[in-house]
């Protein structure tokens, strides 16, 4: 039955550049041709992403990442008094600038993340409020997800006659401000929405294609390993099952540093933190902040030197070549490692990590195991790197950033069980 699933599985799992389609991109031909192929390639797009304490932090970081990828110069904006915000989930990002010093750049995209409180502290700074009323006035690109669309979006006025998306429990405030609809992501005019974390991504490609062009999109979407079906329950196969024991709350140990992916990074601190878990970040260098590795600055809760002081029901590891390659050279980090599998307690990785950290170091001997794509010849086992999450007993290995939710939700399956999962994965709409 094992093989079987296995085989299902492979077909969906390898590699997808996903199509924008009108039929999941809903598009008026108006904005499609409004930028010409010439312009959008001889220089970079200027794009402003706001923060606030309360915001989204995934939402926020996956939209910054992809902007980033495609070569877009993205300013991260602080609306609040100091550029470190205090993000959903216990997430510390460090913003570029204050939102007051962006005033006069003429931006060729503004996209607002979303979050609770931190959509009501944009629709309550006047200064954020104002720039976005003069990109809708000039004719450039404006977007958000999430809250964000109902609350700051249509509380400005600047969805009237058009049709938007939002989180569900906004649709109703939403409606009276726009024409709601419930497309992963909806484009109207000059306006992007869309819904959740779990459609962020999607969203950020969409972004990219309307800032340069469908190839562009395609080209950034590749190495996301985006799912090819959005909404689709996720899948992990799993091999020799144990149980994941812990006291009733999770310990769990997430080190950073710089050059980790930080889409990876706080995907994982994020949904296991709506897990309800304990989740410790720590930092695998001489400072709680790190620069990760499309420039996203976060704060970690301790130095990996005081986290070592602790036990964990868990170790996972995000990705990032450069990120990898410091967790390699962490003797700490290792000997940690080491003693967690030799006590038969999970630890995890994903994207670069497995090939980078755990092989090298002897920790996926004896284990099937996946990594990202260009990175899986350097597993001595490759039997299972079709798939997107892999479980081989108390290890638990993913792809990349398009697979971190579900290599998130593996873990929360793993100790709370696969309800609590889909649960989680319902609210964050990954699945329908």
């Amino acid at each position: 039955m094992a093989l079987l699933q296995l085989h299902h599985l492979t077909l969906h799992s390898l590699p997808f550049t996903p199509k924008l389609h009108h039929s999941r991109f809903s598009t008026r031909k108006s904005l499609r041709f409004s930028f010409s192929a010439s312009a959008s390639t001889t220089m970079a797009k200027q794009v402003l992403v706001p923060v606030a304490n309360g915001t989204e932090p995934m939402e926020a970081v996956i939209t910054i990442d992809v902007l980033r990828r495609s070569g877009a110069e993205v300013t991260v904006a602080s609306v609040e008094k100091e550029l470190r915000v205090d993000a959903c989930h216990g997430v510390k990002i460090v913003a570029d600038a204050f939102v007051g010093d962006c005033k006069d750049t003429g931006f060729d995209l503004i996209a607002l993340p979303g979050g609770m409180p931190g959509a009501t502290n944009f629709k309550d700074c006047a200064v954020l409020e104002s720039v976005v009323k003069k990109q809708a006035a000039d004719g450039r690109l404006y977007a958000a997800v999430c809250a964000s669309p109902a609350v700051a979006l249509g509380s400005w006025g600047l969805l009237k006659g058009l049709k938007a998306t939002c989180y569900p429990s906004f649709m109703e405030q939403l409606s009276s401000c726009a024409t709601a609809v419930e497309s992963i992501v909806q484009q109207d005019g000059k306006v992007v929405t869309s819904r959740g974390p779990g459609t962020t991504m999607e969203f950020s490609v969409a972004l990219v294609e309307q800032l340069y062009d469908k190839e562009k999109a395609d080209e950034v979407s590749g190495p996301l390993l985006l799912r090819p079906n959005h909404g689709d329950e996720y899948k992990v196969i799993e091999l020799n099952p144990m149980e994941w024991k812990c006291n009733n709350i999770p310990q769990i140990l997430v080190p950073i540093a710089d050059g980790s992916e930080e889409m990876e990074a706080v995907m994982i601190i994020d949904i296991l933190r709506r897990a309800k878990a304990n989740v410790v970040v720590a930092s695998v260098g001489d400072n709680l902040e790190i620069l990760a590795s499309r420039k996203v600055k976060l704060v970690a809760d301790m130095l990996l030197d005081e986290a070592a002081k602790l036990s964990y029901d868990l170790i996972v590891l995000p990705g990032g070549l450069g990120g990898a390659q410091a967790f390699a050279n962490s003797d700490k980090l290792v000997n940690m490692l080491k003693k967690q599998a030799e006590s038969n307690k999970p630890y995890g990785a994903i994207c670069a990590s497995p090939a980078l950290v755990l092989e090298p170091h002897g920790l996926l001997k004896g284990k099937k195991a996946t990594a990202f794509p260009a990175m899986c010849n350097k597993l001595s086992d490759q039997s299972f790197i079709d798939n997107r999450v892999v479980v081989d007993g108390n290890l638990i290995t993913s792809r990349g950033p398009g697979t971190s939710m579900e290599f998130a939700l593996g873990i929360v399956e793993k100790f709370l069980g696969r309800p609590k999962a889909l649960e989680l994965a319902k609210i964050m709409l990954f699945v329908h």
